[in-house]
């Protein structure tokens, strides 16, 4: 493990630690409810629901690394095929954040700190798009010459973990002091959201 920390390009990490908190900032379903449950419990609240996303988020992590692993193994030239495979995926999404106002209702949210705990944990794991989302993002960034790939997405994917719970936590803080305010600064990150997601495709299509 020491030795992919040590060797591992960083150029290609700061991109990717770029990228990851964009993708963080997204006001997709995590950060809706966080929201939501902040506005609805105080910042107590809001920072539980994050925290309870982000131990949710830990499963799918688990999930692509082992399940990455065991398909390039079967299949070595099989990370190339997934590359491709989540350069569309990642275009679509680029399309649906594009489109998405970054409405949200506060009624979804919850109003004590165990029970947007429990949901945020719940909802996580129960939710099949974040694990789409791990598979088409996490790949384009390990190189099968630096070490375990299993190992390469497990350590990426904890990064990214590690920040989208911070910034989860952070917008149901926010949500619980600001109220209904923060909700208005959602639909222009969408659009930012949009861009890089297109543009994390375009570097997949075009990378040798």
């Amino acid at each position: 493990m020491w030795e992919i920390i040590t060797t591992y390009p960083t150029d290609r990490f700061l991109t990717f630690l770029l990228g990851g908190l964009v993708v963080n900032f997204t006001p997709g379903q995590d950060i809706l409810f966080a929201t939501a449950s902040g506005i609805q419990g105080g910042p107590r609240v809001g920072v539980m629901a994050g925290l309870g996303v982000g131990l949710g988020a830990l499963w799918h992590i688990g999930l692509a690394a082992v399940g990455l692993s065991a398909l390039i193994a079967a299949h070595p030239g099989a990370l190339a095929a997934i590359k491709y495979a989540g350069a569309a995926y990642l275009l679509y999404i680029a399309w649906k954040s594009w489109n998405d106002i970054g409405t949200f209702a506060p009624g979804r949210g919850a109003r004590t700190g165990w029970a947007a705990f429990r949901r945020g944990v719940l909802t996580n794991m129960l939710n099949p798009k974040p694990i789409l989302f791990m598979l088409a993002f996490l790949p384009q960034f390990v190189d099968a010459t630096l070490g375990p790939v299993w190992l390469q997405i497990l350590l990426l994917g904890t990064v990214f973990g590690i920040t989208g719970t911070l910034v989860t936590a952070g917008f149901g803080y926010l949500a619980g002091r600001a109220g209904r305010a923060i909700g208005a600064r959602m639909a222009a990150l969408n659009k930012v959201a949009a861009v890089l997601f297109a543009g994390l495709a375009a570097r997949l299509i075009l990378a040798e």
